[in-house]
């Protein structure tokens, strides 16, 4: 399987797209998209978002192939575990796929004192029940400790950022809109 790297450099040579085009598509630095494309840096999600958009891909295109026009039944063994470095989490996508989709849902794991630098902000709701461990909320500057069996929801447009501030892996049910994957 490429590399998500290797997959955007694919996708801009295929659209005769320079990296100063991607840049004003995306509003990142043609400088940091040469990083990405030599996977010479990592990548958030956020930012890996903006550029399947500009693609016109779902994010998922990044992650797995083939791609299916409509599916609704998730069985367990298709819910395979890829993990994101640049965040340093764990993802199981549990959403079907189908036409005008809006809600995401996945199970999310944060290693051992796993910390995020950065606060994200942007449209949309956020809904987090943990299931194992005790997630670190910051939502506008409060900050909450959510333990097992406890959840949080909020509007995405909030500053907010996670962290799993113990010795053990947290795993989180997270429901959200708008889609990512």
């Amino acid at each position: 399987m490429e590399d998500i790297h290797q997959k955007i450099h694919k996708l801009r040579k295929e659209r005769n797209l320079t990296l100063k085009e991607l840049s004003e598509m995306t509003n990142l630095s043609a400088g940091f998209l040469s990083l990405i494309e030599r996977g010479s840096t990592s990548l958030a999600i956020t930012s890996l978002k903006k550029i399947a958009d500009a693609f016109g891909v779902d994010i998922t295109y990044f992650f797995e192939s083939p791609k299916m026009d409509r599916k609704f039944h998730i069985t367990k063994n298709e819910q395979k575990k890829f993990w994101i470095h640049s965040v340093d989490n764990g993802f199981i996508k549990l959403s079907g796929h189908f036409q005008s989709r809006s809600l995401e849902s996945l199970i999310v794991t944060l290693r051992p004192n796993q910390q995020k630098e950065y606060d994200d902000s942007h449209p949309g709701e956020e809904f987090y029940y943990v299931l194992n461990g005790t997630v670190r909320f910051t939502v506008d500057n409060e900050i909450y400790d959510v333990a097992q069996g406890e959840s949080i929801h909020f509007p995405s447009k909030l500053p907010h950022d996670y962290e799993n501030p113990t010795d053990e892996e947290a795993v989180l049910l997270c429901v959200m809109t708008p889609l990512l994957f």
